[in-house]
């Protein structure tokens, strides 16, 4: 999830935005900055195991619309450090299944949590 290069690199920027018309995704405006925005919060999430399975749920859910992007979108200038072919969201897919199945690892901050937020997570 490349959300910090698309709010830091200008061509990477105007890329995603490229990919976003040429999909058809509605709301442009607001998904500039709204998926890069989730693709560092979720990471984040995901990183520290912190609401691990709920961050995973949701990181799937944008990486399938990834995918769709990536399937629809038939300009490789659009996707200028990646090949064109959906293979990191998939690869996302697949690690965030593998998680929403065994949950968060020993170092997580899920296992560390209080009782009442575990309860939640679990």
């Amino acid at each position: 999830m490349t959300g910090v290069m698309k709010f830091i690199v200008p061509d990477l920027r105007a890329a995603f935005a490229g990919q976003l018309a040429a999909a058809g995704v509605p709301l442009q405006p607001v998904n500039m900055w709204f998926v890069p925005a989730l693709e560092i919060g979720l990471g984040m999430l995901l990183l520290l195991g912190l609401f691990t399975r709920i961050a995973a749920t949701f990181a799937i859910a944008v990486m399938g619309i990834a995918t769709y992007v990536h399937l629809v979108v038939h300009d490789p200038g659009l996707f200028p450090l990646q090949p064109q072919a959906p293979i990191i969201p998939v690869i996302v897919i697949v690690m965030c299944l593998y998680l929403l199945r065994s949950g968060s690892g020993s170092l997580s901050l899920d296992l560390h949590a209080t009782p009442a937020i575990r309860r939640h997570v679990s």
